[in-house]
This record gives structure tokens, C-alpha cells and sequence, in this order.
């Protein structure tokens, strides 16, 4: 048995059943006539009647302005035309018009339609609904948009985060302003409230912080008039308002106004780049008890913010990658939004960005003024505590302490030389852990201790045990570690006492021998439980003491005893003979690269033979001096004593060749600045070390001002000279005979 397709219905019946097809079909359908851009629309079936609400009588007319939102989607239609024009078949997704204006993405297949003699004569226009499909999508590249731009948010924060880790870069929050120019907005500058608002690259710490952040750019006088309503900007500056604000530049602020001096001062900036800029975004920089600061931002312009991610999409691009809807065109000049976008220019993204930045930078300004509130503080009171150069009689002593640069210049160590009576001197040196306020406190509260006692009983074991009750008393939150020594003098030379607490032991160098005084040790003071002990020894004529801290000889790379030996190998090894010039040379050879805070006491007894010796070395001392007017009499105190101790003439030339070095290193330099003296036997010899490297040079004044003649006085008095150091450079003045 065959089987075989049932007979063709009558040709009448076929086409019925064609049309009756075609008309029932749920995809719209439509014939249009092969006239290009004018083709117009013969016939829709019920679908495309149902899809776009158009009653058939209105589907008759040109099908491009019936159908196609043209605004949307023009360069998809113009390519779909273009395959008209060509007799292609063509396919695109395009945006179709409802009949009440509103719209939905399809995709149309047009398919060209021949007569008999096989001549196009008609198109068929099949319009597939891809309305859920690109809801989808556009849910979808939204989702990733935001994930996108919440990953660059925070790699933006990230980043500059990273940038504060160096506070002491003096281009900082410059940096972070470009870094937010680069990613975020058009432009960005930093303000920082010191005493005044004031443009800020980086977080000055030699500033005094205003009270109140009322004052513009310089402190108002007492008796200025004042309206805090009419200033925009004060009520940021006074913590009034924490959220941004949009300070318009061109506008009339009250003169003597922080939002007056604000818009100038931005307005003069912007203007080198940004034409027609009148708006901008001011963002408080908060601090943990007042604002710091502001940040002042010019958003980017237009809907899409900043560059934290590409804009997204246009909906169903990647449906088709070869035809797909172009992007909206450019609106109508006139209805343009502003060149200057204000505050609503902000999307919510870029807003929280901004505002995890000034909140980081605020911390961070608000941390380094306290830091150095606080270095401040404990510099003051270890300087303060620490005494001056030591003039005994009857001994040579020369002292150095220099606090390690790591530690901020503030550390716990320190040193004390008693005259107790005209024949017992005391020498203490001790070290309190840390380096903060807290360590240098207790070390000032431990040091008035021992030197009481010690007045008092002067045997060092006994002065010991009381000081171990006192502090156990005090509660004295830190540890610390002493040597106390006392010197009596005696027909031949000096009786020696000594007593440790934890600490290392002194160096006993005699004729090239040195011998560490390790005896009479004990625990660190205030957790003595028993009693203290005394050991004694006798100083002859030509000995010396080295008395340190652990930052002469510690190292991380290397055991303590191996430092212990080196300090004994370069003591006995010294060719002066004198208590300065060994204490130089320890330091040369010791401390190049201290790890810690150093302190050094080095006593010798004086020895008839060394004037007829023939081996008096050169002598030296040195000073570490800070960068402030009061050490410019230090100094000068400094050069009269040592003067007159060397018994050096031409007192007076020195005293002011020394204040004219150091008034130029206070003014010009930064840091601390070095202060040596050295006896070259054909005169004095001043050094001034300080870290600014510009060369010095001499001047015939400032006009109009008082000053500038420094160096002329120092060269009619003496010869002097530069050089570059490791750390700045180095000023000397030899005094002429």
C-alpha cells in the first residue's frame, strides 16, 4: 500500500485558507508597498492590530512615521531601509509606536514579495514582541552597572586610602583631589580650617587649628561684624549642617564671609580650566570634635556620573550585535541641562563616594594634629627634663642624647650629672619604655625621685630601695631601668658607687683596658622585693666611665653581647683624651643607624700628663637642638660655657656667629638642627647641621624690613663655608684669631 498526500483543494480554497492563515496569525504581520522610504502600509492582520492598539483605519500612510519611534531608534530604521533600497532581506530590532505613544522593542523581519514575472512588488514585515526579553536585560545591566560601579566606588576609596597612608607627603590630599578628577568628578580641591580657611596639598602640621571655623581665608579682626545666616558656607565650617552643599559662585556673599572668600578663591582656580562654572558641591571634611576642613567638587556634567563605570547598555544591544537601537540623540540645545551642574547633578553612587572620602581625610588630618599635639608635648617636657651640658669641677663630662627618628623624636631615655656636695657628684642615666607622652611623663616623675634620694642619702643601694617604694606607691605605669653612680673625691682620684636596676652596666676604661661594671644588678625599679646592693671601685687619674642606653649598641642583627664588646673595642681603642672627643668617636663608630633612642654620659678623670703628652686631640662637642627661636639662645649658652671651659678667647664674636647660624636654621630649615663646637687649636671652629638643603647666602637686606644682614656679620668675623650633608646640608664658620 502507497501512501500518497490527499488531493489539493481547488485553488479558490487554497487561497482562502492562506488568508484566513495569515489573518489569524498571533505574530503581527504587514504588507507594505516597495516604495523605500515612502513605502506605505497595505495590510495588518489582527496581531499587529492587538499589539500596537491602532484601529486598521489608521494604519493607512507612510509606515515609517506610523510606526517607528525614530528619536529612539533612527539608525536601526535607516539600515532596514537601506536593505529595501538594496532588495535585501533585512532584519533589525527597532522600536515600535502603540497608539498611545508609548513604545516596545521587536525585532522585524522584512522579506521581500514578488509577482509572476518575478519582479519585487511588495515587502512582508514580520514583527516579533521582544518587550520581556530586553526588560530582562536592561534588569540585568543594571544589576551589573551598580555591582560595577559599587566595586569601583570602593577600589576608588581603596585607593585612596592608600594615598593617606603617607601623611607625611606634602602633596597628599593634591593627589586625592586629582585622584576624585580622575574617577569621579570634573574638578576637586581640598580646604583645610587652620586658623583661617586656606587651600591644602598635603596636612601641615605647623599650623594652630581656629576655635571656630568662622574665619575666611585670614583671621577676621575682634571687632569684624558678623552674620552667621548669610554665610552658606559657616554653618559646614561650625558643624551646623553635615550634609553637602552648593555654594554658588556667582552670587553675592557677605564680604569677610567664609563663602565670599570660598568663591573667589575657587572661582580664580576653576576659571584656568572650566569655562561657565558656577556652581559647585562643598563637602564638610569632619574631624572627630570639629570639621577640618571642606572639599569642593565641580560634578560631572550630564545624568551618567563620573567614569567609576562605562554607561550602560542601551537596551537589547547585545540582542542582534550586528543591528542594534542607537543611542538616544543629542537633546535640543535649548533644553540643554546647565554647563555648571550644582548639587542634583550628584547620583547617589558618587555622593557616597565623596563622603567616605572627606570622612577618611578628616580622620586623618584630625590624627596627625593630635600626633603632633602630642609629640609636641612630650618633647617639651623631655627637653625640659633633661639637663644642660655638665660643668663638674674636677672631672671632664660631656652628655649627647638623640631621641631615634622612628619614634617621632620623643623617647623615654635620659641622663641626670648631680653636683650633690663640692666633692660627690652623681651620675644617673635610665631608660622608660615607650615613646609617647605617658613614657616621657614618667621619666620626668622618675627622674625628680632619684634626684631627690640621691641628694639625700647618696649611697646608690639605699637611694634605690626608697625610690622602689615610692613608684610602687606611684603607680608609675611604666617600666624603666637606671644606673645610679656616685663619685667621691679623694686624695688620689675618686671613690666610685654604683647600684643597677635592669639596666646595662657602665664601661670602666683604665690604660687600654675596659671592664664592664656589672656588679650590684638588681630588677627594673618599682619590682625591687629585696634589698638593693652597692658595689664600689676606684677611678685613678686617666680613667674614663661610659654610661648608655640600649640604643647605642642594640641591634636587630645582632645579639646584645656582641654590641656590648664593639662599645668596648672603640672605647679603649679611642685616641682622644678628653670626654668630648671619646664621646665622638663612640657615636661615630656606634651610632650612624641608631635603632633606638641614644643617650650617652662619658666621664674622664683629668691627668696631669696629658698637657705634657704630646696627645691632646682636637676637642668637640655637640648639641641637638629643635627647630625653634629658643634654641638660638641654648646655642649661645652652649658656645659661652664651652668657651670658657676650653678657655678660648673672643668670647663674645662666637656667641654671635652662633645665633646668626642658628636663627638662619630655625627661619629656613626644618627638623632638628645639630649644633658642634670644636677646638682647633687655632681657633673655634662652629658647625650647624639642619635639613633644609639650600645653600646659604649673604644679602644687603630685606627693603622695607628688618633682617638679612646674618651672614655679612658672620663673614666679617669669620671664614666660613658649605657643604651638602646626608641629611640637608651643613653651615661652618671658623672664627680668625
Amino acid at each position: 500500500m502507497v501512501n500518497s498526500l490527499p488531493p489539493d483543494p481547488p485553488s479558490e480554497s487554497l487561497e482562502s485558507l492562506r488568508e484566513r492563515a495569515v489573518r489569524s496569525v498571533d505574530v503581527p504581520v504587514l504588507l507594505l508597498t516597495d516604495e523605500g522610504l515612502d513605502s506605505t502600509i497595505l495590510w495588518a492582520n489582527d496581531a499587529f492590530v492587538r499589539a500596537t492598539g491602532m484601529p486598521r483605519e489608521d494604519l493607512h500612510g507612510p509606515a515609517l512615521g506610523l510606526l517607528y519611534a525614530a528619536d529612539e531608534d533612527g539608525e536601526a530604521v535607516a539600515r532596514l531601509v537601506a536593505s529595501m533600497q538594496r532588495r535585501e532581506p533585512a532584519s533589525g530590532v527597532v522600536r515600535l509606536r502603540r497608539a498611545d505613544g508609548t513604545g516596545f522593542w521587536s525585532r522585524t523581519v522584512l522579506s521581500p514579495v514578488r509577482d509572476e514575472s518575478a519582479e519585487l512588488s511588495h515587502w512582508v514585515a514580520v514583527v516579533l514582541d521582544l518587550s520581556q526579553e530586553v526588560d530582562r536585560d536592561i534588569a540585568r545591566d543594571a544589576h551589573v552597572a551598580a555591582v560595577q560601579r559599587e566595586r569601583a566606588g570602593l577600589g576608588l576609596v581603596s585607593q585612596i586610602s592608600d594615598l593617606l597612608m603617607d601623611l607625611d607627603d606634602p602633596y597628599t590630599l593634591r593627589e586625592i583631589a586629582g585622584l576624585l578628577r580622575r574617577e569621579l568628578v570634573a574638578w576637586a580641591a581640598f580646604y583645610l580650617n587652620d586658623d583661617g580657611l586656606r587651600p591644602a596639598d598635603g596636612i601641615d602640621t605647623d599650623v594652630r587649628l581656629s576655635e571656630r571655623g568662622r574665619r575666611r581665608g585670614r583671621s577676621l579682626p575682634d571687632d569684624a561684624a558678623w552674620v552667621d545666616g548669610a554665610d552658606a558656607v559657616q554653618p559646614l565650617l561650625d558643624g551646623l549642617l553635615d550634609e553637602p552643599l552648593e555654594l554658588d559662585l556667582s552670587a553675592e556673599h557677605p564680604s569677610d564671609s567664609a563663602a565670599a572668600w570660598l568663591a573667589a578663591h575657587v572661582r580664580a582656580r576653576v576659571s584656568r580650566s572650566w569655562q561657565g562654572i558656577s556652581r559647585v558641591v562643598v563637602l564638610p571634611v569632619p574631624g572627630r570634635r570639629r570639621v577640618m576642613g571642606v572639599l569642593v567638587v565641580v560634578p560631572q556634567p550630564g545624568p551618567a556620573q563620573g567614569r567609576l563605570v562605562p554607561a550602560v547598555a542601551a537596551a537589547g544591544r547585545d540582542i542582534d550585535p550586528g543591528v542594534v537601537p542607537a543611542p538616544p540623540a543629542d537633546p535640543d540645545p535649548a533644553a540643554a541641562p546647565p554647563r555648571s551642574p550644582g548639587l542634583a547633578a550628584l547620583d547617589d553612587a558618587t555622593r557616597t563616594v565623596l563622603q567616605l572620602t572627606v570622612r577618611r581625610v578628616g580622620l586623618a588630618v584630625d590624627n596627625v594634629r593630635l600626633y603632633e599635639r602630642e609629640h609636641r608635648l612630650a618633647e617639651t617636657l623631655q627637653r625640659a627634663m633633661l639637663p644642660e651640658q655638665a660643668e663638674v669641677d674636677g672631672l671632664d663630662v660631656w652628655s649627647y642624647y638623640a631621641p631615634n627618628s622612628e619614634h617621632a623624636q620623643v623617647g623615654g631615655d635620659w641622663y641626670d650629672v648631680l653636683q650633690i656636695t663640692p666633692d660627690v657628684v652623681g651620675v644617673v642615666i635610665g631608660d622608660v619604655v615607650g615613646h609617647d607622652v605617658e613614657a616621657a611623663a614618667a621619666m620626668g616623675q622618675l627622674r625628680s625621685v632619684v634626684r631627690s634620694y640621691a641628694y639625700e642619702v647618696t649611697d646608690p643601694g639605699p637611694v634605690l630601695e626608697r625610690v622602689d617604694q615610692l613608684v610602687a606607691g606611684m603607680r608609675i605605669p611604666r617600666a624603666a631601668g637606671l644606673v645610679l653612680t656616685t663619685l667621691t673625691r679623694t686624695a688620689s682620684g675618686w671613690d666610685m658607687a654604683y647600684s643597677r636596676a635592669g639596666h646595662l652596666p657602665a664601661l670602666h676604661v683604665r690604660r687600654g683596658v675596659g671592664v664592664l661594671l656589672d656588679d650590684a644588678g638588681g630588677s627594673l625599679i618599682g619590682f625591687g622585693g629585696r634589698p638593693r646592693q652597692t658595689a664600689r671601685t676606684t677611678l685613678l687619674p686617666g680613667d674614663v666611665l661610659v654610661f648608655y642606653t640600649d640604643g647605642l649598641i642594640e641591634r636587630r642583627s645582632r645579639p646584645l653581647r656582641d654590641g656590648l664588646r664593639e662599645l668596648t673595642q672603640v672605647a679603649v681603642a679611642a685616641t682622644a683624651t678628653d670626654a668630648a672627643g671619646i664621646g665622638e668617636e663612640l657615636l661615630s663608630r656606634l651610632a650612624d643607624s641608631p635603632e633606638d633612642d641614644v643617650a650617652v654620659v662619658v666621664v674622664r678623670v683629668p691627668d696631669p700628663q696629658d698637657a705634657t703628652a704630646g696627645g691632646l686631640s682636637p676637642r668637640s662637642r655637640r648639641w641637638l637642638l629643635p627647630s625653634e627661636p629658643a634654641s638660638i639662645g641654648r646655642a649661645r649658652h652652649a658656645v659661652l660655657r664651652t668657651s670658657q671651659a676650653w678657655d678660648l678667647a673672643d668670647v663674645a664674636s662666637a656667641e654671635l656667629v652662633v645665633s646668626e647660624l642658628v636663627a638662619n636654621a630655625v627661619l629656613h630649615g626644618w627638623g632638628h638642627i645639630a649644633l658642634r663646637l670644636f677646638d682647633t687649636g687655632d681657633g673655634l671652629r662652629i658647625e650647624v647641621e639642619e635639613s633644609n638643603p639650600t645653600p646659604p647666602v649673604t644679602t644687603d637686606g630685606h627693603p622695607g624690613r628688618v633682617g638679612g644682614y646674618g651672614m655679612q656679620i658672620v663673614e666679617r668675623l669669620a671664614d666660613w663655608g658649605w657643604r651638602p650633608s646626608r641629611g640637608g646640608k651643613l653651615v661652618w664658620a671658623k672664627l680668625r684669631p
